[in-house]
Parts: structure tokens; C-alpha cells; sequence
């Protein structure tokens, strides 16, 4: 099978591709290297993941993109330096390569960088989304799986969060593109019978996340003895879902579209189990055997103050099991960072 994945050198994309490829697929790596963060951690991710090792001399982003490239080409695996804006760009590897499905996770990520930049969100989580449908319309393709966000389900508070709940009140403009590609995403399901799969992510951790995410951030700082900045009094909580168990989440949907038709689904991907800011905090200083230095802060705006998955309608319909604990999960996460 061919399948386009957006955003695969990312920290879920590239772990998705890595066990694409493993199992005999071909893939087609769309990524736009944004500076959100550092490029050099996406080479990263591509090298771990498609190549095994990690050196690299680096220059300049667009030089080691084109050396990236260069490496990536072979009969299974393509990357493209593409933005999902530009759709004339999407179209010429839609005209290029015969795609048997899209697996969709490049999105401007971030709840409160999207508060200061809306407008770009907008641009790039729907318009860009929008980019994708209309090719799919334009060169039938047909299955079409989209990284959906735990954020929708805002400061509900019905636990835990089932796929039926109300989640017209998102608290930040990127919970609200998220929300907006779930609805606009029927409409091509409806119209132009695209079968679809909408996973609700639920905080995903592991080897290769976002540097800027809690769990990473929090290992390097008390690593290096610095402060930690430490939003609200510790009882916010989290459903922490492991990076293995999220990508056999996203095989597992994969297999369901390509053995049904006349499918639009909406799946929570979780872990199920809620771990409150100090037990996580706690939980890296037992790991790392250090202790951490908190810079106490007041919450911050957008921020939910719990999640929690109900995953009855991932395990019934796809098969969804996940097997890892959030201490293992940690001690996993600590091993790899102490070893990059």
C-alpha cells in the first residue's frame, strides 16, 4: 500500500512511518519543517526512524533539508519539504504517486502559541486540511485518516470524555480548529464518500515528542538543575497515552477503513488512566534520580484542567489496547533522552 503521512517527521508521524515501512508499506513523507521548533530535531526524527542512526553535519535548514531528501529517496520512501498551504505544491505529488490513503497529522500544534496566532492556525490546521479533502476529491482517494485533539472536549465536565459528548465550547483557537476539521471533514465524507477516521489524541508522550511539551521539557530542565515553570497548584491531570500505543491506535484504524466502506468515525485514543501534574512531575524526578526546582506560576489561559479518555469505542470498533503504564511509559521516555 501507498500512504501519504503529513507532518511524518514529526514525533508521531515519524514513529508511524518507521512502522509503515516495517511492515512492507510504501510512504510518502509530506513536512514542512516549520520553525515552531528547532528543524534539526525533525532530521532527527527521520534519521532515528528511516535510517537507524543520528549524525549529521548541519549548515543551513534549506541545504540539510535537500541533503535529507537526498538520503530519503528509494522505492519505499519519498520526503517532500512541502507546506499543506500550498495546494499546487500537494498537487504535484498527488499527479506523481498512486495513494491508497492519507494519514494526516501535520498541524500547527499548541495551545498557547495558537492564542497568539489564530489567524496562522486557521491557515494551516483547516485551510491546509481543506487542501488535502479537495485533492482527495480531485484524484479519488478514498480513505482518509485525520489527527484530531483531546483539546476539543475543552473543561468538560462529564468524565471520562466519550466520543458523544458535546464539544461545541473548545477554550482555545486550536481545540477550535480541531473541532472545525471534524465537521468539515463529514462534509467530504458525505459528499464525495471519502471514508474517514478522526482520532481524538489524548496527550501523547514517548521517545521524539515536541520538545516543548511538559514531560520533555520538565526531563532537560531538572537534567540540567534549571527551574521548571509550574502551571497552578499541581492537581491539573492528564491522560498521558504512550507513543507505541497511540501508533498501533492509528495502524488498527487503518486496517478498519481498508476492510469497510461508508465510514466516519470519531475515536478517542487514550490511555485511560489520569495523572495529576505532581504525580507526573514526581514520576520524572523518580526516573531521572533527580529532584526538580519549581518556578510556581499562575494557570495559563486555554489550559484544560483535566482529561480523561473513554476508549469503550476504540477497543469495540478497532481492536485498541493499550499496554503501557505511565511509569514504564517515563522510564522509556528518560532512557531515550539520556541517550541522544
Amino acid at each position: 500500500m501507498n500512504y501519504l503521512v503529513t507532518g511524518g517527521s514529526g514525533f508521531i508521524g515519524s514513529h508511524l512511518t518507521e512502522q509503515l515501512l516495517k511492515k512492507g508499506h510504501s510512504v510518502i513523507n509530506i513536512d514542512n519543517f516549520d520553525d515552531f521548533y528547532n528543524y534539526h530535531i525533525k532530521i532527527q526524527n527521520t534519521l532515528e526512524a528511516i535510517f537507524n542512526f543520528s549524525d549529521f553535519d548541519y549548515s543551513d535548514k534549506e541545504k540539510d533539508i535537500r541533503k535529507l531528501i537526498s538520503l530519503s529517496k528509494s522505492e519505499k520512501y519519498s520526503l517532500y519539504y512541502q507546506d499543506i498551504r500550498d495546494k499546487r505544491g500537494l498537487e504535484q505529488i498527488f499527479k506523481t504517486y498512486q495513494i491508497d490513503a492519507v494519514i494526516h497529522l501535520a498541524a500547527l500544534a499548541g495551545v498557547r502559541p495558537s492564542i497568539e496566532k489564530p489567524l496562522e492556525y486557521e491557515e494551516v490546521n483547516v485551510r491546509g486540511t481543506m487542501n488535502l479533502w479537495e485533492l482527495c476529491r480531485d484524484f479519488n482517494v478514498k480513505k482518509f485518516i485525520c489527527a484530531s485533539s483531546s483539546s476539543v472536549y475543552g473543561n468538560n465536565e462529564k468524565v471520562p470524555f466519550a466520543e458523544t459528548d458535546n464539544v461545541d465550547h473548545p477554550i482555545s483557537p486550536y481545540a477550535a480548529t480541531k473541532r472545525c476539521g471534524e465537521i468539515l471533514g463529514h462534509v467530504y465524507h458525505d459528499l464525495y464518500k471519502i471514508d474517514m477516521i478522526q482520532l481524538r489524541f489524548f496527550t501523547v508522550y514517548g521517545p521524539r515528542q515536541r520538545p516543548d511539551l511538559a514531560i520533555h521539557k520538565f526531563t532537560r530542565l531538572i537534567s540540567e538543575n534549571q527551574e521548571i515553570p509550574f502551571y497552578g497548584d499541581g492537581t491539573t491531570a492528564r491522560d498521558y497515552t504512550y507513543i507505541d500505543d497511540i501508533t498501533d491506535g492509528i495502524l488498527k484504524s487503518i486496517q478498519y477503513l481498508q476492510n469497510n466502506s461508508g465510514v466516519y468515525e470519531i475515536i478517542n485514543l487514550g490511555e485511560s488512566e489520569v495523572i495529576s501534574l505532581n504525580e507526573m512531575l514526581a514520576t520524572i524526578e523518580d526516573a531521572l534520580g533527580k529532584s526538580a526546582i519549581r518556578k510556581n506560576l499562575p494557570m495559563q489561559p486555554g489550559d484544560v484542567l483535566k482529561t480523561n479518555a473513554d476508549i469503550t469505542k476504540a477497543r469495540t470498533l478497532i481492536g485498541y489496547k493499550p499496554d503501557t503504564n505511565f511509569q514504564n511509559g517515563i522510564k522509556k521516555f528518560v532512557e531515550w533522552f539520556l541517550r541522544k
